[in-house]
């Protein structure tokens, strides 16, 4: 990951603390009770095997109609819970963004559920950071570059790390390989809860 930390992706090892972890997941599972996870499909009509929902003023979705940002559950109707307080203060110590996410993706990761190499282009401004945080097991993250084609290297993220796409890596390829199941006892019923903080909207003002 040598070239890739040097073009902005950072990886910050233990962002959270075990108590900390465990408060914000109580923070996480109290908001899903009104925005509950479900499965998404692709605009091609093929489900996605990890479950997701969303925190925030919009949230990112994805149907037959594409891939969008919106501000409401897509089966609830209702609008989307807010951001815990703990994520904002990571973002604030973690990035150099001059406001604040107004977008949390929240996926929920069991089994034998991955995420192919993808690029986060739905926003309205890449100036701003992505950040990442892993809750439970442990998954082999993977991240190339601007291109498809572009070499990968891969970094295990364990629960209560983080990480930052900024800068030239702000639109780098990246997934999930795989989560090594049994990791972490943190998440009920097991697997792993990943919640990417991003700048949906132009920014205020």
């Amino acid at each position: 990951m040598a070239p890739l930390s040097q073009t902005g992706f950072r990886l910050v090892p233990a962002a959270l603390s075990a108590g900390d972890q465990a408060a914000l997941l109580v923070e996480v599972l109290t908001r899903v009770e009104t925005a509950p996870f479900y499965r998404p499909v692709t605009p091609g009509g093929k489900p996605m095997s990890v479950e997701m929902t969303n925190f925030g003023a919009l949230g990112w979705v994805t149907d037959a109609k594409g891939y969008r940002y919106q501000g409401a559950h897509p089966l609830t109707g209702h609008p989307w819970p807010d951001i815990p307080a703990a994520l904002l203060a990571l973002w604030a110590d973690l990035t150099t963004a001059d406001a604040p996410p107004d977008a949390c993706l929240v996926n929920l990761y069991r089994d034998s559920a991955r995420m192919g190499l993808h690029q986060d282009r739905d926003e309205a401004d890449f100036a701003f950071p992505v950040l990442s945080v892993s809750l439970g097991d442990t998954a082999v993250f993977r991240l190339g570059g601007l291109s498809r084609r572009d070499p990968t290297a891969s970094v295990r993220l364990a629960s209560g790390d983080a990480c930052v796409l900024s800068g030239p890596a702000r639109l780098a390829h990246h997934g999930i390989d795989r989560v090594l199941a049994g990791s972490s006892r943190l998440v009920p019923g097991g697997g792993r809860i990943n919640l990417t903080l991003r700048r949906a909207g132009p920014a205020p003002g």
